[in-house]
């Protein structure tokens, strides 16, 4: 049995017993994780779902690098996307090497091109005697940046202005491929934000109007719907595709390009839309809202679309890939944009020849440049789409 004066003794050391109304309970920071995660908002809970997945992490990381190449293209390429020179036509990547001469030096070896009378080319031998040296930060050729200012400092380059660098060789007129993909990113990544983001103004806009109101106006948006995903969008691409006239206008046949591939990529999204609206219809708060006089369009718009925003970003994302192959095929036809613009379709297009092919088998490097971020765009897609509703386990 236990000692009453003991028991007596400690409740005097320790002071009254303090009560929760005096000293409420305080979440910090670094405190009980369950109860962080039960007040922390929505948006923390699926960036803590997403970083889990290792794969969407690497993806994110490749998409925000391919964006800030797509951003700051005329600064990172080495040389402006029009240089050539026509004695370097079809010259072979250049190996990078590092010389120890009082420190850490890149450079590049030099071609010796001479004319091969037989396949009407050039035959390359690497010229040990001519190193090009490389450096970040160095003076080239002069370009506009965002169109706002000129400069002519490009991230790396060669030391002197006029030597050519070709890390992934030169296509038919001398032209350096590196430079040209760096430039075909802002092309090719903005198809594909510019397009998912008209229809994602359709997709919600229908699909949220379909599942709200049902009835008669959901069938015809369906039976509307349902005819769209009913014709090959190839073909479709390739007819509406044929349809602008020649000569167009580069940036106008870039828009257009664009809302062609916009026209087809909302009927997923509008499906996805009506499906959840129909769920979320009947909720307590959606009812209330109603009895209170709110507008429907108010309603849709406030309370049912943020309702699952989530789901619309992951949608979204997944939609980007598709925009992007299918501009990048319709180049590759000859039916989307065409040079001077430079996509990743517009170079592929180069490689259509297979003699051309089978002496410069780097042209196909820009099919390698589509897959790496299609491949990145899907597993941001799949991460998030997996994070989209954080409280599910």
């Amino acid at each position: 049995m236990s000692d009453p004066n003991i028991a007596l003794h400690r409740s005097a050391e320790e002071g009254p017993p303090v009560t929760t109304e005096e000293h409420p309970p305080v979440l910090q920071s670094g405190g009980d994780k369950g109860d962080e995660i039960n007040f922390a908002p929505q948006y923390k809970l699926v960036w803590w779902r997403f970083r889990k997945n290792k794969l969407a992490v690497i993806g994110l990381v490749l998409m925000a690098v391919i964006y800030l190449l797509a951003i700051f293209c005329e600064f990172l390429a080495p040389k402006v996307q029009d240089f050539n020179r026509a004695t370097y036509s079809f010259a072979p990547p250049q190996g990078l090497h590092v010389a120890w001469d009082g420190g850490p030096h890149v450079y590049v070896n030099d071609w010796i091109g001479t004319p091969n009378a037989q396949l009407l080319t050039r035959d390359y031998v690497v010229n040990e005697d001519k190193r090009i040296y490389l450096r970040f930060f160095a003076k080239g050729d002069p370009y506009e940046m965002w169109g706002l200012f000129r400069s002519d400092i490009h991230f790396f380059g060669p030391v002197h202005a006029n030597d050519a660098v070709y890390l992934f060789g030169a296509d038919e007129q001398g032209r350096d491929l590196f430079s040209r993909i760096i430039y075909g990113t802002r092309i090719s990544m903005s198809v594909g934000l510019i397009g998912v983001f008209l229809g994602l103004i359709l997709g919600v806009m229908l699909g949220g109007i379909s599942g709200y109101f049902g009835g008669t106006t959901d069938t015809l948006i369906q039976r509307g719907i349902e005819f769209f995903m009913s014709i090959p969008t190839l073909p479709l691409w390739l007819g509406l595709a044929a349809a602008i006239p020649p000569g167009l206008d580069p940036v106008k046949g870039y828009f257009l390009i664009t809302l062609i591939l916009s026209l087809i990529s909302w009927t997923g999204l509008a499906r996805v839309v009506r499906s959840r609206f129909m769920q979320i219809r009947g909720e307590d708060y959606v009812l209330a809202a109603e009895l209170d006089g709110v507008p429907r369009m108010r309603i849709i718009r406030r309370h049912m679309v943020p309702a699952f925003t989530s789901h619309i970003i992951a949608s979204l994302t997944l939609s980007i890939p598709g925009m992007i192959l299918g501009e990048t095929a319709l180049s590759f036809l000859g039916f989307g944009l065409q040079a001077p613009v430079v996509s990743w379709g517009v170079l592929l297009n180069d490689a259509q020849n297979i003699r051309v092919l089978s002496f410069a088998p780097w042209l196909l490097l820009p099919g390698l440049v589509v897959v790496i971020t299609v491949m990145a765009l899907n597993f941001v897609g799949d991460g998030m789409r997996d994070a989209a509703d954080p409280y599910e386990s």
